[in-house]
């Protein structure tokens, strides 16, 4: 079953659009948790069985993991199928690159390590987002507009009044004739949602940036107008406590969030 049919699924039985995302970071983990060798995969493991209810998908951050080398990429493809049925996942990779160099990345994400979904840099054209899209089971999300400060410095830059963001999302949806094509907009630029809508009609949004930077489940989806996407949570709920009880108050946070949600389905 093709990415955006399984979503339509999930949503609609969870009534949640929650991503989840899996950004360990060992040093904020409980202290008798840190003292165990298998500590990464074991908190996201128990993370991911706790929010599990609530959420639609899981986005694993390939940086917290790939710091660890051999260890970290092992733990990746070990959470992969620790992932249920009723929920999606997505390597934040964010991949970019030309020819052989996508194709072997792409095989390497979708067909080795099994993931339903990827995020791709689309500087470099067509020739590198083309190995990712011929995937037609599989989904692509293209960075669009981002949730971090830096965004101004490129996606903002303005040519004929019309700013480089809306160029891309525009691009992407022409690259969309498989229904596979999504786009990365950040949480925190909420006021673009309909701006980027409008060019792009079809793609599912993956929006990060709920919680901790400042985005706003509800100002999200009042702006976003619709339920095509996915809004992305990591720290509010990975560190929701520093202690014991971690994975309770992870549950708790994610719940939370999916209850907000909840009234775009009635």
């Amino acid at each position: 079953m093709k990415f955006r049919n399984r979503f339509d699924q999930i949503k609609n039985a969870k009534k949640s659009l929650l991503c989840v995302g899996l950004d360990p970071e060992v040093e904020k983990f409980p202290i008798e948790l840190k003292k165990d060798p298998d500590a990464l995969f074991l908190f996201c493991r128990t993370i991911i069985e706790a929010t599990a209810p609530f959420a639609a998908a899981y986005k694993i951050n390939f940086a917290f993991f790939e710091r660890f080398g051999a260890s970290g990429w092992q733990t990746i493809e070990q959470l992969v199928a620790e992932i249920p049925e009723d929920c999606l996942s997505i390597a934040d990779a964010k991949r970019g690159d030309i020819g052989n160099s996508a194709r072997h990345y792409a095989e390497a994400l979708f067909k080795q390590l099994g993931f339903d979904a990827v995020t791709v840099n689309p500087y470099m054209g067509w020739d590198s987002a083309e190995p990712f899209v011929q995937w037609h089971d599989k989904f692509v999300f293209f960075l669009g507009l981002t949730s971090n400060a830096g965004a101004a410095d490129f996606q903002y830059y303005n040519q004929n009044l019309r700013p480089l963001y809306s160029y891309i999302a525009e691009k992407v949806e022409s690259w969309n004739e498989a229904g596979n094509c999504g786009l990365v907009v950040g949480a925190t630029k909420p006021q673009q949602f309909r701006e980027i809508r409008n060019v792009a009609p079809s793609l599912t949004f993956l929006i990060p940036g709920i919680g901790a930077q400042g985005g706003s489940v509800e100002v999200v989806l009042q702006n976003l107008g619709d339920t095509n996407g996915f809004l992305s949570a990591s720290r509010s709920i990975l560190y929701a406590s520093d202690g014991d009880d971690f994975a309770e108050a992870a549950a708790q946070e994610a719940r939370r969030l999916q209850q907000l949600m909840k009234h775009v389905f009635v």
